[in-house]
């Protein structure tokens, strides 16, 4: 009696940058937009700064992250994958 056979593994895709340095500025980027929205939410707390630069600090931060995730996406989906 033979052993049920595994399935065969799913190829790995690799994004057309190097999928690791993606991640790692990803994950930058974003810590940096978290860490600069927190400061300009602090500052507009205490008064330091309009509300105005704190709205346009933090919208921003949200569109440069959104566009990071967006480009780590795209880049795993146009990659070549590894057989």
């Amino acid at each position: 009696m033979q052993p049920p056979s595994l399935p065969s593994p799913v190829p790995n895709k690799k994004g057309f940058i190097n999928p690791i340095a993606v991640k790692i500025v990803s994950f930058s980027v974003l810590v940096i937009c978290i860490i600069i929205s927190a400061i300009a939410c602090i500052l507009a707390i205490w008064d330091f700064t309009k509300d105005d630069v704190l709205w346009r600090t933090v919208a921003t931060c949200f569109v440069v992250s959104g566009g990071m995730m967006a480009f780590g996406v795209v880049n795993n989906l146009y990659g070549t994958t590894d057989k």
